[in-house]
């Protein structure tokens, strides 16, 4: 019997996504609601717990409701694509590639939070050096970064592609979370190890997908005498055995003038580059991925998998 398969929110922007590339999948069985029927609380009610992998493309109070739908019902396994869960200690983070062992405790889970776009690149930056003991659990941490504007669902795609809509944007690119407290910060100092809450500064640019993600590091303030080589090695080595992560070389690197946030837009890859300063004293650590990619619908369909794979 094929596993069934239920996304809760399917007609939202990360939804439409996932159900997209599950559409030629005929290893599984896609159940599903009508837009006309998505406030029937019934029949989502038995949609949920009919499946045998329910995929929550929900606002973080809606994710919630979900799972209390699911109250006794320990069958059913659970992909969060919100923030409701992503620090909750309950629930696998859904970042397989963050640690050796993540991916075999994600196909093992019954709970799963997959990550949020920046912090999928912000975290495959910092970690591996957090855990390699070249960047200190203390280090300020700064992390600027560029989406394309899917990444804020129907709402503001209408307001950047609608000149008509009363709240339109016209703007080719603007910066936002101007207080430093964006809901990803949380997530982002849990799964990055950091003592302290990172400097965190979004923006978005007038492009529909894409994402670059910057984190740029003092090497004087590093441990074990950091360079650009140690630190490119450490991350290619912790992504060495990876599909979905590349650490791009230093060659290919320095060779650039330019990096297109675009350049992976369809695809479920992350690129890592390793920046380095003329005076040798400054890095930029940069991650390139889809926001809709391996930032979220591609992430889901890949933690799915694992579970599946169990």
């Amino acid at each position: 019997m094929k596993p069934k398969i239920f996304i809760d929110g399917e007609h939202g922007t990360t939804g439409l996504q996932i159900r997209m590339r599950l559409a030629n999948r005929d290893d599984l069985d896609v159940i599903s609601i009508p837009e006309q029927e998505r406030r029937n609380q019934a029949l989502r009610e038995d949609r949920l717990n009919e499946s045998d992998i329910a995929i929550l493309c929900l606002p973080d109070d809606a994710a919630r409701q979900a799972v209390a739908m699911l109250a006794g019902n320990n069958a059913v396994r659970v992909i969060d694509t919100s923030t409701a869960h992503r620090i909750d200690k309950a629930w696998v983070y859904g970042f397989a590639e963050m640690t050796q062992d993540q991916a075999p405790r994600i196909r093992s889970a019954r709970l799963v939070a997959n990550p949020g776009c920046y912090p999928t690149g912000a975290i495959a930056l910092v970690r591996p050096l957090r855990e390699a003991g070249l960047l200190a659990d203390d280090y300020p941490v700064s992390i600027n970064a560029v989406s394309g504007y899917s990444g804020g669902g129907k709402q503001l795609i209408a307001q950047m592609e609608e000149r008509d809509h009363p709240h339109a944007i016209t703007a080719p690119h603007f910066l936002y979370g101007l207080t430093l407290q964006h809901k990803h910060v949380p997530e982002i100092r849990a799964h990055g190890l950091m003592n302290h809450a990172p400097l965190f500064s979004p923006s978005v640019g007038r492009f529909a997908q894409g994402m670059l993600v910057q984190v740029p590091l003092h090497l004087d303030a590093l441990h074990d005498g950091a360079t650009p080589a140690k630190i490119h090695a450490c991350l290619a080595d912790h992504y060495a055995a990876s599909m979905h992560v590349h650490v791009v070389s230093l060659e290919d690197s320095s060779a650039m003038t330019r990096l297109d946030p675009t350049a992976l837009n369809g695809t479920d890859r992350m690129h890592l580059h390793v920046f380095g300063a003329p005076d040798g004293r400054h890095v930029n650590l940069v991650a390139l991925l889809d926001n809709l990619g391996k930032g979220a619908s591609g992430a889901a369909v890949q933690n799915m998998d694992l579970m599946l794979s169990a």
